[in-house]
């Protein structure tokens, strides 16, 4: 299969930086943290060379804690009451302000990567999940508002999000499709984007430059079986020592089986035409990697799923324990058949994973819808002591 992002050739840049070299080994870091301070300061612009950051995500709850937890966004408030804005347009006019920022820091690694990487990710109203039309339409008056071409607009991957992202690959955005928790989930993703792509190509539009991540979660897949599975413990104490010995392996088992599916899907005829005529392949990336429980090291969904055309968004914490501590090796493609096993024992032990994970989706739906209703009320209210001040 071939891969699509450059990587660097100084090995000496690389060597002993953990963060660099996750780069030669074909993986990318993106920052999953946004907030007007870090853009304005120049903090951002740093890490980018620092941490070798080529990419970055937002979701509701970091624009929640963004917007609700500090001043970064009081002046800009000010302007907007003075304009009248409320509610979701207020909220909107900051969010897009600070993607248009990020865009323009990444512009430069955008454009090294001939765009393959560099993206910033804006998410539509998670209200919208359920919604294909309304997906749609929200998903093109961002992609105007901000302006950029390294935005990705993040789409959920629910059953309504599925044609919503085929259409918009079609019509030449870039996607980062969110909330997969299962290869079956991924697969159709997939096919989504090939579906898209096929579009695009019989229309006689250009495939290059139109790019696409599937954001598979993690961490969460074991926090929601590792529980499980000490109930089963306690029920079961025949079996206890050998039930609880499987913690910590689903998520990681899960995540390596879901990019040997991609890499499967990514080869053959039906893809090599599609490279041919400029297309990219949709990467996988890493979601939910800051480690839950403080028995399994810090970084461990990190090290475990390395390799070739892949990201990891990051907290920032788990960049800086990475950059600190980490090991680069290429991991995610090794010992395959041991994550299969892994989720076979699993299954014996009675966890249903497909059960796990479509309740993990229904409740990241449920969290950031959550989320952008606290941020509205959040941003409302500070509108209107702004308002009363001023």
């Amino acid at each position: 299969m071939a891969t699509d992002t450059e990587h660097p050739t100084d090995a000496v840049e690389a060597k002993g930086n953990p963060l660099h070299e996750l780069h030669t080994l074909g993986q990318s870091v993106w920052l999953d943290y946004i907030r007007r301070g870090i853009l304005a300061n120049g903090e951002l612009k740093e890490m980018i060379r620092s941490y070798d950051l080529r990419g970055i995500t937002s979701n509701p709850s970091i624009f929640e804690q963004a917007m609700g937890d500090s001043d970064d966004y009081d002046d800009a408030l000010t302007a907007l009451a003075a304009k009248g804005t409320q509610g979701s347009a207020a909220y909107e006019a900051l969010a897009v302000e600070d993607i248009r920022a990020a865009c323009d820091l990444f512009r430069e690694v955008y454009d090294k990567a001939q765009g393959a990487d560099g993206f910033v990710s804006l998410e539509v109203s998670p209200e919208l999940a359920h919604d294909t039309a309304g997906t749609l339409e929200e998903a093109r008056r961002l992609w105007k508002a901000v302006d950029r071409p390294n935005l990705m607009i993040k789409v959920p991957g629910t059953d309504a999000g599925i044609p919503a992202i085929e259409q918009l690959i079609a019509d030449g955005f870039n996607v980062n499709v969110t909330l997969l928790f299962s290869v079956a989930s991924h697969e159709k993703v997939m096919e989504a984007y090939l579906r898209g792509l096929e579009k695009r190509h019989a229309a006689g539009q250009p495939l290059e430059r139109v790019a696409s991540v599937a954001s598979f979660f993690v961490s969460r897949v074991d926090s929601a079986i590792d529980g499980q599975l000490e109930k089963i413990a306690e029920k079961e104490s025949g079996k206890r020592d050998r039930v609880l010995a499987l913690r910590g392996k689903a998520a990681i088992a899960n995540a390596k089986l879901a990019y040997a599916r991609f890499r499967e899907v990514f080869s053959g005829e039906r893809w090599e035409r599609l490279r041919a005529a400029g297309a990219l392949v949709q990467r996988p990336l890493w979601a939910s990697t800051s480690t839950k429980n403080p028995d399994y090291r810090d970084v461990i969904y990190v090290e475990e799923l390395i390799g070739r055309d892949t990201v990891n968004t990051m907290p920032l914490a788990t960049v800086e324990a990475f950059g600190d501590h980490g090991v680069a090796r290429a991991t995610v493609d090794q010992d395959v058949d041991g994550a299969r096993a892994d989720l076979a024992a699993l299954a014996e032990a009675g966890i249903d994973l497909d059960a796990v994970t479509d309740q993990l989706q229904r409740e990241g739906v449920d969290k950031f819808t959550q989320s952008f209703r606290e941020m509205i009320e959040s941003v409302g209210g500070k509108l209107s002591r702004v308002a009363q001040s001023a």
